[in-house]
């Protein structure tokens, strides 16, 4: 029965990525090559398959699946594996830009139309932009609460950078390996003492998203090196207090999450109010 449900699976996966390439060449661009130059119905083509049909199909094809992982990792708009987490921060809002900006870090704009053409700029023509948004993820349930980086020879093409999101203290006593801890949803008030769930990684240039080709920072793989970096970073300035490592747990095994290298080992800390 199982093998059955597994054909029948495989089956459906392939009928969805036989539909999206009907769709995309023979209805889409097919429609804009007859009404738009060749170069504007390839440019239209590409910005509905990447952003809109093909996301669409990723997040059929895992309904498909029954993709029920708990998400020691962040999750993508589309339903993908993100960024592993790899750091956790107790305290408040305050100082936890406090201790970033001790450390030299600025807090990432929001994403928008407007930051999201000045980071397209910024990137094409290598300006600095030390405030430059992230892409979206999701985690909790939500998008993430707030984010740092750190630009690397004041390139917005590479940097460290950081999204962080809220969990109540209530939560802190939790085990980490356990779903309850991972699929809470609930968002505590900005001026409580919570836990910031942390994801860090290396921007390294650009690229593209393996199943739906949008365009992305292309990152470093190895996140234990960049969860180091950030930890010591913080010690150096004396923000943060003595540092423990726990295991996310054995469903995260150690090895490659997505296209990243990680240990599983979430690095907890006290933010100190200097």
């Amino acid at each position: 029965m199982r093998t059955l449900t597994r054909l029948f699976q495989r089956f459906l996966i392939i009928c969805l990525g036989v539909v999206s390439v009907w769709l995309i060449v023979f209805i889409v661009f097919d429609t804009a090559d007859r009404r738009l130059p060749w170069v504007l119905a390839v440019g239209l083509t590409y910005g509905l398959a990447a952003y809109v049909i093909l996301p669409n199909v990723v997040r059929m094809g895992l309904k498909v699946l029954h993709r029920r992982l708990i998400p020691r990792y962040s999750i993508t708009g589309d339903g993908l594996p993100g960024d592993p987490v790899n750091l956790v921060l107790i305290g408040t809002r305050q100082q936890l830009c406090d201790a970033f900006a001790a450390a030299g870090w600025s807090t990432a704009d929001r994403l928008g139309v407007a930051s999201s053409w000045r980071m397209v700029r910024a990137f094409l023509l290598n300006f600095s932009y030390p405030t430059a948004p992230f892409s979206t993820l999701y985690l909790f349930g939500r998008r993430q609460d707030i984010g740092f980086q750190q630009p690397i020879n004041d390139s917005p093409r590479k940097r460290h950078h950081i999204r962080f999101w809220a969990l109540g203290l209530s939560h802190s006593s939790d085990d980490i390996t356990a779903a309850s801890f991972w699929l809470n949803t609930d968002r505590p008030p900005n001026d409580q003492r919570v836990l910031w769930v942390g994801a860090g990684t290396r921007d390294t240039g650009l690229s593209l998203t393996r199943l739906t080709l949008q365009v992305t920072h292309a990152t470093d793989s190895d996140t234990n090196a960049e969860r180091d970096y950030i930890v010591t970073q913080l010690k150096t300035k004396r923000v943060i207090g003595d540092v423990v490592l726990h295991q996310s747990g054995s469903r995260l095994q150690t090895g490659k999450v997505n296209h990243y290298i990680t240990d599983g080992e979430i690095a907890f800390a006290s933010l100190i109010e200097n």
